[in-house]
């Protein structure tokens, strides 16, 4: 997501935020008047494109809120002209799926930071204004600690070689202040993933059997990626594409999503073959995603220069692009996304095997089938417990996701008292109990160890 530009005058501390709401519908203001002034934001609100602007100029404001549809200029173009007078300011965008390639064009020109799904939840939308607030206020919070740091560099040149003792102090501080700097840094790039993995989520939502798919490829692939040896920074490239690879379907119409590829009539496979293309224009206004996006463009290339879109063979193809094909291949044979049946994961292999060479690189094909083999391992001590069962300390083996596809928690979260009544929540208002796979070593050693879990799908982690 873009990160906001901090404004050259920041909010003093504990000033209360300015909301900045836009929509031509009163009824739909005052919703959301009466949403936010409940905890306390400061609420403009308008009906007109021209008006909001002109309230953007005579006041401070921190977040604004534009519906897509507007008579005079649409929620894109609004946001846009927000942008550039004030980069800080956190732009959302409430939107429906109709509005999808408006949406994209608002990602684009108005750098937004979140859209939102009409109809919305309240405390769902509420939980994403103070989050985006929140981030807004780390990054301030980071420009700053970082002025202080190199204020603080050059008062330490300064000082008197002889005066050991005040150098030791300051040396000291500034450990701390790097230290501030370093959690900043890990919390906004946590923050970004989370972002990414959400809005790679919502492709599936829409695509009933795909549930899970973008996150299965992503940890697939990046445990690929370090068995052939790639740097950090090539890994995370190759985790954040495979999790967006297919971005560049959100706009494909619903009768496509639920049909295999395999029975794609003229028109819709010449959409399909255009996908990764659109899928590299979403991401590449976003410097840090360069190599994320040259991924997703090539991932569906062949070996054989036989691929799209491009034709590319051979070493023209990048290896991160080579290893995401593999692996969402792999995973859509199994949920039958690629062809009319479900393979099981032994005929996968199998097919994956039979195109080295054509479709596949060897030596990619030889580390996620040594991938595979060593998930199949530690699945078998994965334990299955209901939500009354859970202990804070576990760590969740697999994602837990909602029956609409929708990642509730990843795979990999040590659980704790707040997460845990999350999930016994969505249990009662769903009805049924899910079991949820938690790894056996982390168990806690006073709780009975259930028998091992059997997994079916080893592609699934």
């Amino acid at each position: 997501m873009p990160t906001p530009d901090v404004p050259a005058n920041p909010a003093p501390e504990g000033a209360k935020a300015t909301l900045l709401l836009l929509d031509d519908e009163p009824s739909v203001l005052n919703a959301l008047r009466r949403l936010f002034r409940a905890p306390g934001y400061k609420v403009l609100q308008s009906t007109s494109a021209a008006e909001a602007l002109g309230l953007l100029r005579d006041n401070p404001v921190d977040l604004v809120i534009s519906d897509m549809r507007m008579p005079e200029m649409d929620g894109a173009h609004f946001l846009e002209a927000v942008r550039l007078h004030d980069p800080s300011v956190v732009r959302m965008l409430l939107t429906g799926f109709s509005d999808i390639s408006s949406t994209i064009a608002a990602i684009n020109k108005g750098e937004i930071h979140r859209y939102i799904a009409k109809p919305w939840d309240d405390q769902d939308l509420l939980r994403a204004v103070r989050e985006a607030l929140a981030q807004r206020n780390l990054v301030q919070e980071n420009a700053r600690l970082q002025q202080l740091s190199t204020s603080q560099n050059e008062a330490l040149r300064e000082l008197n070689l002889t005066l050991e003792a005040r150098v030791a102090a300051r040396t000291a501080e500034l450990e701390q202040v790097n230290g501030m700097l370093n959690t900043a840094y890990d919390e906004v790039s946590h923050n970004f993933d989370l972002a990414v993995m959400v809005f790679a989520s919502l492709i599936e939502m829409r695509q009933d059997g795909m549930a899970g798919h973008s996150r299965r490829v992503a940890l697939l692939a990046r445990r690929v990626a370090e068995r052939l040896g790639l740097s950090e920074k090539e890994r995370r490239e190759v985790y954040l594409a495979a999790q967006l690879h297919d971005i560049g379907k959100i706009g494909f119409p619903d009768r496509m999503l639920g049909q295999p590829v395999s029975t794609y009539g003229p028109d819709s496979m010449s959409r399909y073959r255009h996908h990764p293309i659109d899928g590299e224009a979403a991401l590449l206004p976003l410097p840090q995603m360069r190599g994320v996006a040259t991924i997703v463009r090539q991932h569906h290339e062949r070996l054989d220069g036989r691929g799209f879109p491009d034709g590319l063979a051979g070493d023209e193809i990048v290896l991160g692009a080579r290893i995401v094909s593999a692996a969402s291949d792999y995973d859509d044979l199994l949920s039958g996304a690629a062809s009319t049946g479900h393979h099981t994961p032994e005929l996968a292999q199998k097919v994956l095997r039979g195109s080295v060479g054509t479709h596949y690189d060897a030596h990619v094909v030889e580390a996620l089938l040594a991938v595979l083999a060593e998930m199949a391992a530690d699945a078998a001590a994965d334990v299955a417990l209901g939500p009354d069962q859970l202990l804070p300390g576990m760590v969740l083996a697999q994602d837990l996701a909602s029956p609409k596809g929708q990642v509730l928690l990843p795979g990999g979260v040590r659980l704790d008292e707040r997460t845990i009544t999350q999930v016994k929540n969505f249990a009662l208002r769903a009805g049924q109990a899910p079991r949820l796979h938690i790894r056996r070593d982390s168990m806690p050693p006073a709780a009975p160890a259930p028998p091992a879990h059997v997994h079916t799908h080893t592609a699934h982690p």
